[in-house]
């Protein structure tokens, strides 16, 4: 089972919760899986362009993005980051 871990403004839309255990095939469908989806992806089920995922530390980009396959005892850490101006 791996593990999706969320920063604290997300968790406070998860319902305080920052960590969920998943049984997911791919990075894409653990973030699917979770409660706050509609705030990581877009209308057309891309990742938003603020938020960053990483896998046991490597950025997801650097692996196969979201369909990197996701082995049991992974961590994924979803990182959004926050502009203005």
């Amino acid at each position: 089972m791996a593990v999706v871990v969320l920063p604290s403004l997300l968790a406070r839309e998860a319902g305080g919760q920052n960590r969920f255990d998943v049984e997911s095939a791919t990075i894409g469908e653990a973030l699917r899986s979770l409660p706050i989806a509609d705030l990581l992806f877009d209308e057309r089920d891309r990742l938003r362009p603020l938020v960053n995922v990483y896998v046991d530390g490597i950025d997801a980009r650097e692996r196969d993005g979201l369909e990197t396959p996701l082995g049991e005892s992974e961590t994924v850490r979803v990182v959004a980051a926050v502009a203005g101006g």
